[in-house]
């Protein structure tokens, strides 16, 4: 897949007229959720430890699937990983994984699910060390959202240096299923990257909540 982890290209002829907004092209307009999600929540800068750390986990999950088919999953998996409490998941034993196997509102897969716990721990040990997991992060693109000028479905890249930088240090940490491809999804969904194409009415309102406009624009890729 030359994409995002988070793309996932329209279906042909499932693209009506909206409002006459124009909206990011790898939205899939006969999928209100997919919709609502681009709508409010893809692309907007994400402070809050406990978001990130959701969003790490249903990306993990998300490995080699398409992103929609996790985000139908989302509420199932806030009931069944503790409303994602990183300390809580930090603690499961071989009960609750099975439990977890057990549990069709998820993806079964014992590697992830044990990667979910793994990350849990990692992800605590970071905020330990730096304070907020969200300081951590950030600094991997200087603390301020990069923002890409795309214009088409085939000028969305795959990963950045950015990215690959994450990746690294993610997984010399011990991080499960963090592959460059997965950073970059997070990244995107989190608002470290602005990906809206340059006519998606999103862009300007997220650009246009940036504290004091803060900001810094992509390389060319």
């Amino acid at each position: 897949m030359n994409m995002p982890v988070n793309i996932k290209t329209a279906k042909e002829g499932v693209r009506p007229k909206l409002k006459a907004r124009a909206i990011c092209p790898w939205v899939d307009l006969g999928k209100p959720d997919y919709i609502d999600y681009h709508d409010h929540e893809w692309g907007v800068p994400v402070h809050d430890d406990h978001q990130l750390f959701e969003f790490l986990t249903l990306e993990a999950a998300q490995a080699g699937l398409s992103w929609y088919t996790v985000l139908r999953k989302r509420e199932n998996y806030r009931i069944a990983f503790d409303y994602f409490d990183p300390e809580k998941i930090a603690c499961y034993n071989d009960q609750k994984v099975q439990d977890l196997l057990e549990n069709s509102g998820i993806i079964r897969n014992r590697a992830k699910i044990l990667a979910a716990i793994n990350n849990a721990q990692r992800f605590l040990e970071i905020r330990e060390e730096f304070g907020s997991f969200d300081t951590y992060i950030w600094k991997f693109v200087d603390g301020k959202p990069i923002v890409s000028e795309l214009r088409g479905l085939e000028d969305y890249p795959a990963t950045s240096p950015e990215s690959d930088a994450l990746s690294k240090d993610l997984r010399q940490r011990g991080f499960k299923f963090m592959g460059s491809k997965i950073c970059y999804a997070h990244m995107q969904a989190t608002g470290m990257v602005n990906d809206h194409t340059m006519d998606c009415f999103r862009r300007q309102e997220i650009l246009d909540g940036y504290p004091g406009k803060s900001s810094r624009r992509a390389k060319h890729r």
